[in-house]
């Protein structure tokens, strides 16, 4: 089976993105879990992920929604809807973003025949290649002309990429794998070299809007880090308390901390605790 990587080689500055399609998600049915996985195995290889977007089971937004990935040249990663049932749309709207036919992908066919074999063997019962929901279930090889599959390790069922944008089921158990897998296959050069991180302190008795002069002046000093606020009331170990910190690319952001932590001790604001990302 061929998995040839894309043969754009992604710029250090490419942002990763992520969509995440289904009804069943908006309307409460079904809880997302891609978010913070993506998160999870983006950090774990020293990346990190700059935007995500909830869509319906609505082909105009999931067209223009995949429009924007493919033009953005980032690394996004669509979940759900690349099954074979009506509200399946994702695979349709992928080739109408890309002014490409839909195909039946020749290692996609083969895989899935092979999963069907192995259903009808478990089940002990003759394999039909020609039975209607058999021929049917070939639907879910038919990707935008020029796609590359994505292993799935779970029921051999392939998700697809084209360019920089790659399409997973929307179930946990077999998106998670293929996520891993494109990111270890497709994108291991980058892995560390976004050289993300981010530091922060826990500082209690301080008012959020008397650190706005320090926070613009730390950004203003070091260019390229961002300075982030998160206040909370009712944390149940800190309590009322505010998580000021940094995050960036590279050493700039060690030296950006240690500069904050010590103008936080300048102004008498007692750090409770300490946080490295």
């Amino acid at each position: 089976m061929s998995t040839t990587p894309s043969t754009a080689t992604p710029e250090q500055g490419t942002a990763f993105g992520l969509l995440i399609i289904g009804d069943e998600i908006l309307s409460g049915k079904r809880a997302d879990k891609h978010l913070a996985k993506n998160i999870e195995l983006l950090a774990a290889r020293g990346l990190h992920l700059s935007y995500a977007e909830y869509l319906g089971d609505d082909r105009q937004r999931i067209t223009a929604a995949l429009k924007r990935a493919f033009d953005s040249g980032d690394v996004v990663f669509s979940c759900g809807g690349i099954g074979a049932t009506p509200d399946d749309h994702t695979r349709q709207c992928a080739a109408q973003a890309l002014g490409r036919p839909l195909e039946l992908h020749p290692q996609a066919a083969e895989l899935i025949r092979e999963r069907m074999q192995d259903v009808a063997r478990e089940q002990g019962i003759p394999y039909e290649p020609d039975r209607p929901d058999n021929v049917h279930r070939l639907n879910m090889g038919v990707f935008p002309q020029g796609a590359r599959i994505i292993p799935n390790p779970y029921n051999k069922i392939p998700g697809f990429s084209v360019g920089r944008v790659h399409f997973v089921p929307g179930f946990p158990v077999m998106a998670w794998p293929m996520m891993e897998w494109v990111l270890d296959f497709e994108y291991a050069e980058r892995h560390r070299a976004q050289n993300w991180s981010e530091r922060s302190a826990i500082v209690q008795g301080a008012m959020e809007s008397r650190l706005v002069p320090l926070m613009e002046r730390i950004e203003a000093e070091f260019p390229g880090v961002k300075v982030f606020s998160l206040p909370s009331v009712d944390h149940p170990q800190y309590g009322v308390h505010i998580e000021l910190g940094v995050k960036g690319r590279g050493p700039v952001v060690a030296d950006a901390y240690a500069s904050l932590r010590a103008e936080l001790i300048a102004l008498g604001h007692p750090i409770i605790t300490e946080l490295v990302q």
